[in-house]
């Protein structure tokens, strides 16, 4: 039964998903700022700077006016960067009422609070945090919008919830999994980034496939490590919002985080880098999350300590790796604390 549903912003990953619901049949207003590119996707079938040769279906109209958008819909899907989320779910507040579906896809954290995407949603809507789900898992958007196969899974404390947002995504190119683990999910998207920025960073500085596959190895183990200390399920982290993603981020020239890893490899300045990808990178931003985080749970993660380093202090790239390299012995099975490991096996 077609439903009418909202996504903002139109990016490139709003964008891809407005055409997957396109395609189910919905009836889909995808929310954008700019006049121009309103035009373009409704009158031209285009959204040239973020998915550019990418035909969009009929079933999508574009509009600036929020509450067109949202009015009568059933369910809102927010992809809006992280650093402009609160804004755009304070926005939200005047239209959104409890019953309407509301799962967000961006994989990132909220800087000056360290908070989760969900966390800073439900504050703007005034609404229980239960209530906001998160779309995550392997899946560029330039992929799924040339409808190529692709697995994702939708994580929702409220299992009617997340089966709401199976049932209007699921089709034959685009599989939707559930998952119950919220935390998790968050901030196995949200952590991948950095890894990704520094696979990206080892292949600038030609370090071959035996260093990238440590890198993404070990990198999976620091996620797991404080993502579990944080209270999420360790199962999630071997899964598609965990391994699947940060495979599919830090091994594809898709990926703004291995491009801007791979500049900085090859020695370009971080503003440079900046400048010439025109598209947030959100492991930037995450790495330095992630170090008062880690500081904050008193978990190591020497990783992304290293590209901390780099991104904000100067570090030369080759120096962190050397320090990574020169840690002292340490068994490979010390991924999470004997504590967290007895809660999850008692």
């Amino acid at each position: 039964m077609a439903k009418k549903v909202c996504v903002l912003v139109a990016g490139s990953w709003g964008t891809a998903l407005a055409m997957v619901l396109a395609d189910n049949g919905h009836d889909v207003r995808l929310w954008a700022r700019s006049e121009q590119q309103v035009t373009e996707i409704n009158e031209r079938r285009e959204n040239s700077r973020f998915l550019p040769g990418v035909r969009l279906p009929e079933g999508l109209h574009a509009t600036t006016d929020m509450e067109e958008a949202v009015k009568d819909a059933e369910a809102v899907i927010l992809a809006s960067p992280s650093k402009a989320m609160r804004e755009v779910a304070h926005a939200l507040r005047a239209y959104w009422h409890p019953e309407m579906l509301c799962i967000h896809a961006t994989k990132g954290m909220e800087i000056d609070t360290l908070k989760r995407m969900s966390t800073v949603i439900a504050e703007e809507l005034g609404c229980d945090e239960t209530k906001i789900g998160v779309i995550c898992g392997p899946s560029h958007a330039e992929e799924v919008a040339r409808r190529r196969p692709t697995t994702i899974v939708v994580a929702s404390a409220n299992e009617e919830e997340a089966q709401r947002a199976q049932n209007l995504l699921m089709n034959a190119y685009f599989r939707v999994y559930t998952n119950r683990d919220v935390l998790g999910a968050e901030l196995a998207g949200a952590f991948k980034n950095i890894i990704a920025l520094g696979a990206g960073m080892s292949d600038g500085l030609e370090y071959g496939d035996n260093a990238k596959a440590a890198l993404l190895t070990r990198g999976l183990a620091e996620i797991t490590r404080v993502g579990t200390e944080m209270g999420a399920n360790p199962l999630t982290f071997s899964g598609l919002a965990g391994v699947g993603d940060l495979v599919v981020t830090a091994t594809s020239k898709h990926s703004r985080n291995w491009r801007a890893g791979y500049m900085l490899g090859q020695g370009k300045p971080l503003q440079e880098v900046l400048d010439s990808m025109g598209m947030v990178v959100e492991g930037i931003r995450t790495t330095d999350a992630a170090h008062r985080i880690s500081q904050k749970h008193n978990v190591q993660m020497p990783i992304a300590e290293q590209l901390y380093h780099v991104l904000f202090e100067g570090l030369d790239p080759k120096t962190a790796v050397e320090a990574l390299m020169g840690r002292g012995p340490k068994t490979e099975m010390e991924l999470i604390s004997q504590e967290t490991w007895e809660q999850w096996h008692t």
